[in-house]
């Protein structure tokens, strides 16, 4: 386990990264394991091939002990585990493009449920030293792009999942620290092939000297048929998140006091 922590103005950011969910249980007399936790606290009847159980990104105000983090758990507990919404537009474009249906028959369960792990995750937040309010605000992007001295980053992998080798479901987040602030990017991306390309976001963008946090959440979603980049493009998220109209967007202020 590697364990990394930055500290910037009032702020303790914290990164661990482990290794990958194991398949057994390693539970010892009274001591819960991971495994078990997980099963547990999940109601999914499957899980993503690749999870990392103990990856976290906490962001931690000094005084307030107030903050929040971001980890693979509470992620998968924001996935659909009733619903299989995907299956019949999967079913019509796979059936046109005469790609086998292995996966379809895979996830024709009794317990149906969102096999691509979709998730809208925001982030966990602690403490009773913040409050959440809407905001009329955004984060200001083009601001972002200006070059400053990067003093601290990190990538954390939460979880991945090929799909049965029909696409890609991966869960990430990252950091970056500048002089001026910090930048915070949770991304869901989705790829099924032949069917659609989703990427859920989640900012958070910190100015030095404020007493908040502007998070702003939005939901992109292409089906391929009506994507005109090329193909190239589709397995870099970086890129296709600029070519996938917005579904949903939102924003919220974090108020530290």
């Amino acid at each position: 386990m590697k364990t990394l922590e930055y500290s910037f103005q009032d702020w303790t950011i914290t990164t661990t990264k482990s290794h990958i969910l194991p398949s057994k249980c390693s539970c010892h007399e009274d001591i819960q394991c991971t495994v078990c936790r997980y099963s547990n606290e999940l109601t999914l009847p499957s899980l993503p091939d690749m999870i990392f159980s103990d990856n976290i990104l906490k962001i931690e105000h000094k005084d307030l002990k107030s903050g929040i983090f971001f980890n693979a758990l509470n992620a998968l507990k924001k996935v659909n585990d009733k619903q299989d919404d995907i299956k019949v537009a999967i079913s019509k474009a796979w059936s046109r493009a005469n790609v086998s249906a292995s996966l379809e028959v895979t996830h024709e369960v009794s317990n149906p449920f969102d096999w691509t792990f979709t998730t809208d995750y925001q982030g966990t937040l602690f403490g009773d030293g913040l409050q959440i309010a809407p905001t009329d605000k955004s984060i200001d992007l083009n601001k972002l792009k200006e070059k400053e001295t990067i003093l601290f980053f990190d990538e954390i992998h939460l979880y991945e999942d090929e799909l049965a080798d029909h696409g890609c479901s991966s869960c990430t987040v990252k950091i970056r620290v500048m002089p001026s602030g910090f930048f915070v990017l949770h991304r869901l991306y989705l790829r099924v092939d032949e069917v659609l390309i989703r990427i859920n976001d989640t900012r958070l963008y910190y100015e030095r000297g404020n007493n908040s946090m502007i998070r702003e959440y939005t939901s992109r979603e292409s089906k391929t048929e009506d994507l005109t980049v090329p193909r190239v493009f589709w397995g870099n998220p970086n890129e296709i998140v600029n070519y996938l109209p917005v579904i949903v967007s939102k924003c919220d202020e974090l108020i530290f006091s």
